[in-house]
């Protein structure tokens, strides 16, 4: 992949750096997961159904409609687990492995990362899980993390249509409608795509949304950080602890993000305060307001950490391939 083509001059001086350091913090945003083909449902065209997807992704909304917000987060993490982590997501699974200085904070809420089996206490969530439920009662402490349920209550399945022959006009062989008149024998059911506003969704009673099993009142909701919220003071405060407590940062890797958005910015700035050095990894370097003795490295991610890691870690194709 042309875009995606390393300079040896900046792979050189990049791997001497990287095996001379201990400490080093990985900032991820949603190019991490570019390669994993997910939709992100951002700016001004992230509709779902007839609905901006930011609309959905607060407080308020769950409190009018909780049940049009879960089937909203139900369809995301449907999404996400047809998804496979890629490359990137194990490189730095595997760095974290290998440097126990290394820590990542990733803005993403997909669940690849862990499924990637990256350390949990190497990897802090800026803004929360869709895998990630806890308990909306003001009483009830619970919350579960890494909750892979598909749908995570009955009533939340996508819902399905029959397979049907059809003729295939442009196939004269006859094979394509063999196929489809195979299936259509067997029953197989097609999952129907709800971030579609003219596909029907069910009408969901409270009574059948997930709820808490602790209390067995309350409503569970995600575990991600909604517009208004404060972001996790557990996450903030770990990450400013392994910033604090150490005399250097040696390396910052900034993939996938713009980092100009705070808190994620500030990392960046603390960072280089500390002496770190700062590879950026992204498709694109607008923005990056990168300083001298950085480096750019253009491209997909998934091709790119794997390849500049790989001093460290070594060649992790076969967990990719996993």
């Amino acid at each position: 992949m042309s875009s995606s083509k390393i300079s040896e001059e900046d792979l050189n001086s990049f791997t001497e750096h990287l095996q001379n350091s201990s400490r080093i913090l990985a900032l991820c945003g949603a190019g991490l997961s570019a390669s994993s083909g997910l939709p992100t449902f951002r700016g001004a065209g992230g509709l779902w159904r007839n609905h901006e997807a930011v609309s959905l992704a607060t407080p308020e909304a769950f409190a009018a409609d909780p049940a049009l917000v879960w089937q909203f987060y139900s369809y995301r993490r449907h999404m996400a687990l047809q998804a496979k982590p890629n490359p990137a997501h194990f490189a730095l699974a595997e760095m974290a492995r290998r440097r126990a200085g290394f820590v990542t904070l990733s803005q993403n809420v997909d669940g690849l990362s862990q499924r990637a089996e990256h350390p949990l206490d190497q990897l802090h969530l800026l803004h929360g899980s869709l895998f990630d439920v806890r308990c909306t009662s003001f009483y009830c402490d619970y919350s579960e993390q890494n909750n892979f349920e598909d749908p995570i209550v009955p009533s939340l399945a996508l819902p399905t249509k029959a397979s049907q022959p059809k003729p295939f006009n442009t196939d004269k062989s006859g094979a394509e409608a063999t196929t489809s008149s195979h299936a259509a024998t067997r029953n197989e059911q097609k999952e129907l795509d709800i971030s579609i506003a003219t596909v029907p969704i069910a009408d969901i009673s409270t009574e059948d949304l997930p709820h808490c099993p602790k209390c067995r009142q309350g409503l569970l909701r995600p575990g991600v950080v909604w517009f208004g919220e404060m972001l996790p003071e557990k996450t903030i405060t770990a990450v400013e602890e392994f910033i604090d407590s150490a005399k250097k940062i040696d390396l910052m890797l900034v993939i996938g993000t713009s980092a100009k958005v705070f808190p994620a910015a500030g990392y960046v700035d603390e960072a280089r305060s500390k002496g770190a050095r700062v590879a950026v990894i992204n498709m694109e370097r607008s923005g990056q307001g990168l300083a001298p003795g950085d480096w750019f490295f253009e491209g997909d991610a998934g091709i790119i950490l794997p390849k500049i890691l790989e001093s460290i870690i070594g060649d992790i194709a076969h967990l990719a391939e996993g």
